[in-house]
């Protein structure tokens, strides 16, 4: 019985703390909340620029492999590498005596020629006098005929006197044109020698720059083989392949983005010319960009070309609203 009485006096006072326990308040919520603001775009499309990025290599518009017309050794080599050189200017020699001596001996033909003309001239001249003398003799002797003053073998003796002088003046006229033929076969015969001659001395086509030398003094030199190579200086272009799909849409003079990564440079150039094929391997055609001059550029050289193309985007004209 004493032990029960703690316990009882416990419960008594956990029911009067439960009892005295008050309900936690609520607040009131809210009849009217503050509004959100709310934009209404209408969507529309327009044209957005964009890129396509073609990559290619820097060559020159013009160039000339320069190689010779005869054969022969390389005697002079007067350029280098990278030397600019200007129109005109002698770039080397080949040995020329062969040459030399045929045009000597063109020359000799030609004199000889020219000495046999006058004998020829004196020819004629002589033929044609005594052409004139019997041509007057018939006239007479045909007058004394038609009178019955001379015999019939008198006159035929005229008559046959007169054929023999026309042939003997024909003959000599045809000498003389035969010699005259033979005069400008000679002059012709020197002017070729000397246009060969002319040959062992190889002259730059056009002001550039040697970008290749594969000669040297004592070299032979044979027709079609590549001695040296010019790039005209200040006419470079980049040219890139760009895929079939952009056929359709490039044209001559639209302006191109040039990026030249080597010299750190960006410049703004035009499509000069677009391949009119597609490679069958690639899908891509060619074009053809010119470019400014820019120091130290070089054919060869890594190049970017950005080529604008228009790409459909949508843009939101906004409204107001809540």
């Amino acid at each position: 019985m004493r032990s029960s009485r703690p316990l009882a006096a416990a419960a008594l006072l956990f029911l009067g703390l439960t009892a005295c326990r008050e309900e936690p308040e609520t607040a009131p919520a809210s009849a009217n909340p503050a509004a959100t603001s709310v934009r209404v775009a209408a969507a529309s499309s327009i044209e957005l620029p964009s890129y396509y990025e073609a990559v290619g290599t820097v060559r020159a518009r013009t160039s000339a492999v320069i190689a010779s017309k005869i054969m022969g050794s390389v005697r002079d080599v007067r350029v280098r590498t990278g030397d600019a050189v200007g129109a005109g200017q002698l770039l080397l020699t080949i040995d020329s005596r062969d040459l030399d001596g045929a045009i000597r001996q063109a020359q000799a033909s030609h004199e000889e020629a020219l000495s046999a003309r006058g004998e020829a001239e004196h020819a004629v001249a002589a033929a044609q006098a005594n052409l004139d003398f019997a041509k007057s003799t018939f006239r007479r002797m045909q007058e004394l005929y038609e009178k019955k003053s001379i015999s019939d073998q008198e006159f035929d003796e005229a008559s046959s006197k007169l054929k023999s002088a026309q042939a003997g003046y024909d003959l000599a006229a045809a000498r003389r044109a035969t010699l005259g033929a033979k005069i400008q076969q000679a002059s012709e015969a020197v002017s070729s020698a000397e246009v060969v001659r002319g040959y062992a001395e190889i002259h730059a086509p056009f002001g550039g720059i040697v970008t290749e030398k594969p000669v040297e003094p004592g070299s032979m030199a044979v027709p079609g083989t590549p001695l040296l190579t010019i790039e005209q200086a200040g006419s470079l272009r980049l040219e890139v392949p760009v895929e079939e799909s952009l056929l359709s849409s490039m044209r001559v003079g639209q302006p191109v983005t040039v990026a030249l990564d080597s010299l750190g440079s960006t410049l703004q150039a035009r499509v000069s010319e677009i391949g009119p094929q597609v490679d069958p391997a690639s899908r891509a055609f060619i074009a053809k960009i010119d470019l400014p001059n820019v120091p130290h550029l070089c054919s060869g050289v890594y190049g970017r070309a950005l080529l604008a193309r228009h790409a459909i985007g949508c843009r939101g004209a906004a409204r107001g609203g809540r």
